[in-house]
């Protein structure tokens, strides 16, 4: 390309781009840097025409020189119109982009500043031209585009609110934006439309922009334009019907805010702003970086300095309380009227709150015209047909009202206390809120909180609120309200009562030793719950316990352990806390204590131990001694005869609780018998006081199972044994004793003319009347007495069936003794009845196969005999023999357990849990095979237990006990059985196992009897023919 055409092509581009910087619209922009910049464009047109004026010929070449400052010229040119472009968009759009639009066009115009410089030297000879380049080059390099102050602040602002970060702007804020914006757009602020306009404007500069911050910053102007165009709240806050308002003067409502003022402030600027809204605008200044402006005025402020406007605040008060005064009149009106008219009464409850809420100082006008009056009349005598919205509106206005003292003091006096308590139960969350709300205000006084916790069922429902987390916020201001209570002293136990022990608890533990005395006697009189009980002795216990030291404070101490200790997991953790030592020290030792702090130490030291646990491995005196040792029971016994009514019943209680020790309960009753207690217990057995009584017969029916032949011996020379039965049959005394007294002549060792007195026809026929209806009448569960008088009634059978004789067969066959014993083996809840009813079924077993190995003999009948015919007696027509007695049976037999279908249950029972409900059954089971004489009758029995499954049961049971005496038991039948069934169990080799395995570590007998059946078994060689030896 040669020079000319080079230089007509720059020529030609900076022409191109000269041309749209030089546009009409850029003189008329609202903006100085557009103006400026196509100002230079213009006159760096007009010398460019010079230049090309001056050539030679129109196809001239330039120097070098020249051609290099064109083409710079046109190359940094070629970027600026793309800038110029933005200001022809929307002016917000602009005020967005003004600082980087400036620095841009400050870059262009050095640029090409410098080239004009070079272009100004390639042309010296030309002194006109070169004098325009070097003027324009000067004013270009010295030129400087700036944004206006105001301009600046805009797009500082509106930078800030399209941040992510930005929090939501407050009111004042707002308008003040409006205002910089509007001074910025040279349009009024009032003018909503020409804002409107702009913003619509700017949204469709945005159409095509992926910035998000434009975005946002579009999304903050609509929503701040819209508030702004938010008529202006000229209220006072308060609701007035038609034209009742005063209205304000303009002057009284804050440029920012748009509502009335009420605390005016005067900036340097002289313009009057609400104090909090300008405080806000000069935050939001600061957090912008910028200096803080007068919103109206757009003023830079050098002094943030707030004057109050006093005139202004004045006049405002005065225009205030004219209103509030109209306002009363109607409230005091409307809250009057007879019958009150519903529909008004919810505009004068939230007029009183909001005049309360807005302007404290009015409050005196409220009260001293009687509202606060009226509306607690309203909810006393009006509080169902106004509902719970009115209500909760009522309780709303009043807590506000609560904050003054007096208008306070009114609303105790006509006893608001009692209806914000009712209110706690209304049918509303909100009347509930509203009624604690009003209930924390008066907590902070302690006159106030005595009144409330003297109202019925207060602090059940708060404390029931307090724990309620269905509704926190509720929980939460009732648990306010009741720890501003805990503070007073005197609703201590009223809080307590309530389940709230804090208070109580921690003056028990820290308070003087007076205060501890106060809350322990607080604690001793007190109805508690479990888990209060529980809570109590954990924190206190130590505390009670340490009392006990003190005289002045036993009493009180000793009461208030005596109630805790009513709950049965208290007992570790008193005898944790050492109380059983400082018991056993009043009880025993203390000669000087009163008989009423003897009878708590004891009925105290009895609640311990009526469950077994860790009192059995503490000590319960200073010389280590435990409950079960020999001094304790010896005291306990000397101390007896000699104690109060209440103290023996104690006393009792105690022994029985630690004879009941499965840990020591055989060593408890030696030590009870040792010391003569059976000989001190037994006349208790006749005393008048009845809990005595009971008492007394429990402990002994317990020591009866040990040494029946010692109570019996006691009892005989007196002749008391009949005490006993004439007890069973006394319906008027407890059911508790007939039923202990019935245990304890079960488990008597009887001679068998005691048996005949005793057990006389009538009893014995009521027994088994007794017995039968209890079977029939039983739908499941019984009570403890009753299952104990079950036990005693089957133990007192079996003083029958254990020495049979004609009378007595006559009485088992009468009374079908057999099915009472079989109906009774699936007792569920008592194992001792279970084992008692099979020990009656051996019985009868056994006598059946006494009476079966005489009827085989050839004799006459006489005797026993010529009785036992009518139950397995023979028939000239010869009927079928029983398997099991190889006599004819008949088939309601008394004494067969095959015939009375007996066998079956017994063997279910092999599987109980009771070991020794296991081992009667074993016992019974093993009635069945003694061998006879006769090998083919024995085997013919075996076979027939075989069928009945009672075998494979036996052999499962052995092969699945340890060593003991249900092994015992269990061995026996099997070598009895292996006698003739040897072949069928040779390969069990988990009978094989357990019997090598009894063998091995049984006692004599289980290992003599494993020895014989391994034996038959030819398990064990060298011992041919011979059963005894290896």
């Amino acid at each position: 390309m040669t020079s000319s055409s080079a230089s007509s092509t720059l020529l030609d581009s900076i022409h191109t781009s000269l041309a749209d910087l030089c546009a009409p619209h850029y003189h008329d922009s609202s903006f100085d840097p557009p103006r400026r910049f196509s100002a230079f464009a213009h006159r760096l047109q007009l010398a460019l025409t010079h230049l090309t004026r001056s050539a030679s010929s129109p196809d001239a070449a330039f120097p070098p020189s020249v051609l290099t400052a064109l083409k710079g010229i046109a190359a940094d040119l070629s970027a600026a119109p793309k800038t110029m472009s933005f200001y022809s968009k929307g002016k917000i759009f602009v005020l967005i982009h003004c600082l980087s639009l400036c620095k841009s066009l400050n870059e262009n115009t050095v640029a090409v500043a410098g080239w004009l410089a070079l272009l100004e030297s390639s042309v010296e000879d030309l002194s006109d031209l070169r004098k325009k380049i070097a003027d324009l080059s000067r004013d270009m390099k010295q030129a400087q585009f700036k944004v206006t102050e105001n301009e600046e602040r805009v797009h500082h602002t509106l930078r800030k609110e399209g941040e992510a970060t930005q929090t939501k702007t407050s009111k004042a804020v707002e308008s003040a934006i409006i205002m910089d914006l509007a001074r910025a757009l040279g349009i009024e602020p009032e003018n909503h439309a020409e804002l409107s306009k702009q913003i619509k404007v700017l949204r469709n500069d945005i159409a095509g922009s992926n910035s998000v911050s434009e975005r946002r910053i579009l999304v903050s102007l609509e929503r701040i334009l819209e508030n702004w165009a938010v008529q202006p709240n000229i209220t006072t806050g308060l609701e007035f019907e038609d034209d009742a308002q005063i209205s304000p003067f303009k002057n009284f409502l804050c440029p920012l805010t748009k509502e009335v003022m009420r605390d005016p402030v005067v900036l340097q600027s002289s313009q009057t702003y609400e104090r909090s809204a300008i405080k806000y605008w000069f935050e939001r200044c600061l957090d912008d970086g910028r200096e803080p402006t007068c919103p109206v005025t757009g003023q830079v402020l050098q002094s943030l300095e707030l004057k109050p406007n006093i005139g202004l605040a004045g006049a405002i008060e005065e225009w205030v309380n004219r209103n509030v005064e109209i306002l009363v009149k109607i409230g005091v009106q409307k809250l009057s009227e007879e019958p009150l008219m519903v529909d008004g009464i919810e505009g004068v409850l939230d007029n009183v709150y909001n005049i309360s809420e807005e302007y404290p100082h009015c409050r005196f006008r409220v009260r001293n015209a009687g509202i606060v009056v009226l509306i607690v009349k309203m909810l006393r005598n009006s509080s169902k047909s106004i509902g719970t919205h009115l209500r909760s509106k009522a309780l709303v206005a009043l807590v506000s009202m609560a904050k003054d003292e007096e208008s306070k003091e009114i609303m105790l006096q006509e006893g608001i206390t009692r209806l914000a308590i009712h209110s706690l139960i209304g049918s509303s969350e909100k009347e509930r809120e509203c009624a604690v709300k009003l209930l924390l205000e008066f907590s902070s006084d302690e006159a106030c909180c005595i009144k409330i916790a003297s109202e019925k069922g207060a602090l059940v429902l708060l404390s029931s609120m307090a724990g309620n987390l269905e509704h926190p916020g509720l929980s939460n201001l009732a648990e306010e309200v009741l720890k501003q209570m805990e503070k007073v002293e005197g609703i201590v136990q009223h809080l307590a009562a309530a389940g709230r022990f804090n208070p109580l608890l921690t003056r028990l533990c820290e308070g003087s030793e007076n205060v501890k005395i106060e809350m322990a006697s607080m604690v001793g009189s007190m109805t508690l719950t479990n888990s209060s009980k529980e809570q109590i002795a954990r924190q206190c216990a130590k505390i009670l316990v340490e009392m006990l030291s003190n005289p002045e404070g036993r009493a009180a101490s000793l009461k208030a352990l005596y109630n805790l200790s009513g709950l049965d997991d208290n007992a570790t953790i008193l005898v944790d806390s050492a109380v059983l030592p400082a018991l056993t020290g009043i009880l025993f030792i203390n000669q000087d204590t009163s008989l009423e702090l003897k009878e708590l130490a004891a009925s105290t030291m009895a609640n311990i131990v009526s469950n077994p646990g860790h009192w059995e491995l503490a000590s319960a005196d200073k010389e280590g001694n435990s409950m079960q040792s020999e001094s304790f029971i010896y005291n306990l016994l000397g101390v007896l005869p000699l104690a109060s009514l209440p103290c023996q019943i104690s006393i009792l209680h105690i022994l029985y609780g630690i004879a009941s020790s499965p840990q020591a309960s055989e060593s408890v009753a030696c030590h009870i018998k040792s010391g003569e207690g059976i000989k001190t217990i037994l006349p208790f057995l006749e005393q008048p006081e009845v809990e005595l009584r009971i008492q007394a017969y429990r402990l002994t029916k317990l020591l009866s199972e040990r040494f029946g032949q010692d109570i019996a011996d006691e009892l005989r020379p007196c002749y008391k044994l009949s005490l006993l039965k004439d007890k069973i049959l006394d319906d008027q005394s407890a059911d508790s004793e007939r039923s202990d007294a019935a245990c304890i002549l079960a488990n008597l060792s009887l001679s068998e003319d005691e048996v005949k007195t005793l057990l006389e026809v009538n009893f014995v026929r009521w027994i088994a009347s007794t017995l039968k209806n209890q079977h029939e009448t039983s739908s499941g569960r019984i009570s403890r007495s009753a299952s104990s008088m079950l036990e005693g009634l089957l133990g007192l059978l079996l003083h029958i069936t254990k020495n049979l004789n004609p009378k007595t067969l006559s009485t088992v066959k009468e009374h079908s003794l057999i099915t009472i014993f079989h109906h009774h083996l699936n007792y569920p809840s008592n194992p001792r009845v279970k084992q008692l009813a099979i020990l009656g079924l051996k019985n009868l077993s056994g006598c059946g196969r006494s009476v079966a190995a005489m009827q085989s003999e050839p004799q006459p009948p006489h005797g026993l005999c010529s009785h036992l015919m009518f139950m397995c007696g023979r028939s000239s027509l010869e009927p079928p023999t029983c398997p099991i007695h190889n006599i004819p049976c008949e088939e309601d037999s008394q004494l067969c357990l095959l015939k009375s279908n007996c066998i079956k249950p017994l063997v279910d029972l092999l599987t109980d849990n009771n070991t020794s409900v296991q081992i009667a059954a074993v016992e019974a089971l093993s009635t069945l095979v003694i061998e006879t004489s006769s090998s083919s009758n024995f085997k013919r029995a075996v076979d027939e237990l075989e069928q009945l499954g009672v075998i494979e049961a036996v052999i499962t049971l052995f092969t699945e006990v340890r060593p003991g005496e249900l092994q015992e038991r269990t061995v026996w039948i099997i070598e009895r059985i292996l006698r003739v069934e040897n072949h069928r169990h040779s390969l069990n080799q988990s009978l094989v196992w357990a019997l090598v395995e009894a063998f091995k570590h049984g006692n004599a007998n289980t290992k003599r009897n494993a020895q014989d059946a391994l034996t038959s078994l030819k398990q064990l060689s060298g011992v041919s023919g011979n059963r005894r030896s290896l």
